[in-house]
């Protein structure tokens, strides 16, 4: 068995396939795998190899992703990793995570992301859950929602996907620096959002489309399908919404309140929203909405000085952390951290301790999202100097929840 190396286009199929196969072996659909080959970055993915056959997987985009204050970041993006179920437990996945690293950090890229297909795996590796989504299934025939003024001068029109896709995309570039978590889609990223292989639909409709307008701009838009039922009392169908955004919050209402009231409806599916989002406060019920917490992004911090150098604050900081990190030893030691909304330093320092933890916890609390005195309450995080935690994790705050828009 070789140690990790880079791709050669000429062996993708063959990588792939064993990262199909570790997830079960269903095969993608030829657009998938179309798009996919295509996005793949070759010389950032890595395969273990014995003789011909390939036997572990992993890729790393490269992202740039926005951080509190509006700075879009070099981020790593880790994908496709997996194991052959013949080489489990034999150092393969360990291998990929030494090469990775010390790849991302050669890059010279701070941060490197993932979404985790099981959380329990990457802790080890230095990284923390940073962000967090909401799913709903909503009682549409029960529940309503309220909208804000200016709600009824947003005008809607059904739109073929790929036809306003460019428009789409402009709504999109406006939204990325205003949330942190979100990325800055690279050319081929766009073609993501218009997947809609046939055998993935589960009885619903192809991919629908409405595009929203105020004063004449495009304001907002909301992908989705409609999945119809019927019984006997009359017809139950679901939307199930892909994605939706708007640029003020009358067309955000505007595009839900559409969503809600489609016709032959009782029911609405959504996935991967924002934790704070709006819609969750407009709504009369929201126990008929069965929302549901899960995780999202992974956040490691490869370079803990620029990382945290990277991001504004809230409050002023002015703290000094010992950081743990055995997988990635040059970040280990003390770093002081000075900071405020207007910029941050964060460099090696002798002086004493404010708070010891790990960079896992560094990872969790980078976007805003996590706060180091939760953390601290669940015994993450040490305070050695006291009032340096509350200090600390008021400064570490996001006005806007973090938010992933979509996997990679």
């Amino acid at each position: 068995m070789t140690e990790p190396r880079v791709l050669r286009r000429d062996e993708w199929d063959t990588w792939y396939g064993t990262l199909v196969r570790a997830f079960g072996g269903i095969p993608e659909s030829t657009e998938a795998l179309e798009l996919y080959r295509a996005l793949t970055e070759c010389d950032r993915s890595l395969g273990v190899w014995e003789g011909d056959a390939c036997v572990g997987t992993a890729g790393a985009f490269s992202f740039r992703m926005t951080v509190p204050g509006g700075a879009e970041v070099a981020a790593a993006g880790v994908t496709m990793v997996g194991v052959a179920a013949t080489h489990r437990r034999r150092g393969v996945l360990t291998s990929m995570m030494r090469r990775q690293l010390d790849d991302v950090r050669s890059w010279g890229e701070p941060l490197a992301v993932l979404t985790a297909s099981e959380p329990a795996i990457y802790g080890r590796f230095g990284y923390g859950a940073a962000t967090f989504q909401v799913n709903a299934e909503i009682d549409t025939n029960r529940v309503r929602l309220s909208v804000p003024d200016g709600t009824d001068d947003v005008r809607l029109r059904y739109a073929a996907p790929a036809d306003v896709l460019d428009a789409c995309e402009a709504v999109y570039a406006r939204l990325v620096p205003g949330r942190p978590g979100m990325l800055a889609r690279r050319p081929g990223w766009e073609r993501l959002a218009l997947l809609d292989p046939e055998g993935e639909r589960e009885g619903a409709s192809p991919l629908q489309c409405v595009v929203a307008r105020r004063d004449g701009e495009v304001t907002g838009y909301a992908r989705f399908r409609v999945r119809p039922a019927w019984g006997s009392e009359g017809p139950g169908g679901t939307v199930v919404v892909d994605d939706l955004a708007g640029l003020d919050p009358a067309t955000e209402s505007a595009l839900w309140r559409f969503l809600f009231g489609i016709d032959l409806t009782s029911a609405l599916t959504v996935r991967g929203r924002p934790v704070d989002e709006a819609w969750q406060h407009q709504v009369s019920d929201i126990r008929r909405c069965r929302p549901v917490l899960r995780d999202a992004l992974y956040v490691r911090l490869v370079d803990v000085g620029a990382a945290l150098a990277a991001r504004t604050y809230q409050t002023p900081v002015d703290v000094v952390f010992e950081v743990e990190d055995a997988f990635c030893p040059w970040n280990a030691g003390r770093w002081r951290l000075c900071g405020d909304a207007k910029g941050a330093s964060c460099e090696p320092t002798s002086d004493a301790a404010d708070l010891a933890l790990s960079v896992r916890e560094l990872g969790a609390v980078y976007l805003g999202g996590v706060s180091l005195a939760s953390l601290g309450a669940a015994g993450r995080v040490r305070e050695v100097r006291r009032g340096a935690l509350a200090q600390a994790s008021v400064g570490f705050g996001s006005d806007v929840a973090p938010w992933l828009p979509h996997g990679f």
